[in-house]
């Protein structure tokens, strides 16, 4: 699904009436689909991308081995919602959060279900299952070292002020899984490879905007985008002159 299809089926879910279903129970349901079918779709644009193929190795791994890597790019997108819907700094009215919190419950399922639909056998629906939690827990518990090291690169700089810290608190979920993400798809061999965490992180990075924005009851406009990037190309120059340095 590209960016623009997903930002209109997430923000189509969130202004439904619901008069439209029997209960929010059914609401959250029909976001929970909406989400995870974005979820498979940014994973597969990354997939496919020919960048990746050559950062990876693509053509010269087994098959395999290429399933098992386009899994960690589903289970990262999918993880990387759940951590949205559960960030502190979401900016949502207060009553919306217990929405939320049951529509975050019911992601992972979600993307079973979707598996289940095309016919995947159930023993392997539980392995992803399995899969889903396992990569929850250690991305979350990974947010804490995630934040913690970014307040000590940008205080080094400068003394960090509440923009600083927002700015650090909004960008700790999708560096976590893209961390985690790039250490899995590398089996854990991840130096000299940072041109592939750079790619993987842009990916999730465009993944997280369009699924953080319709939910903060903002438009994804131009000028979002292109704020977006300078401050992504800002960023990456601050840390290709420290390298220097």
């Amino acid at each position: 699904m590209c960016s623009r299809a997903l930002y209109l089926r997430v923000a189509n879910s969130m202004a439904m009436k619901k008069a439209k279903f029997e209960s929010l129970d059914q609401m959250a349901a029909a976001t929970a689909a909406a989400l995870v079918q974005g979820a498979a779709g940014s994973a597969f644009q990354l997939f496919r991308d020919k960048q990746f193929h050559l950062l990876t190795g693509f053509e010269q791994l087994s098959q395999v081995e290429q399933d098992r890597i386009f899994n960690e790019l589903v289970v990262a997108c999918v993880v990387l919602i759940m951590l949205v819907l559960e960030a502190p700094d979401l900016r949502v009215a207060d009553e919306f959060h217990g929405y939320l919190s049951d529509l975050n419950k019911k992601v992972p399922g979600a993307y079973v279900n979707q598996l289940r639909s095309l016919g995947v056998e159930a023993k392997y629906l539980r392995d992803w299952e399995k899969l889903i939690t396992l990569r929850y827990d250690e991305y979350a518990r990974d947010r804490h070292d995630v934040r913690a090291a970014a307040m000590q690169i940008e205080s080094s700089e400068k003394a960090l002020d509440l923009d600083d810290l927002s700015k650090i608190q909004m960008l700790v979920p999708v560096q976590a899984v893209a961390i985690g993400c790039h250490h899995h798809i590398c089996r854990g061999k991840t130096e000299g490879r940072d041109d592939l965490f750079k790619l993987i992180l842009k990916a999730l990075s465009r993944f997280y905007v369009e699924i953080r924005v319709p939910f903060e009851g903002k438009k994804i406009t131009p000028l979002t985008r292109a704020r977006v990037a300078l401050k992504r190309m800002l960023r990456r120059m601050r840390t290709e002159k420290r390298d220097e340095e």
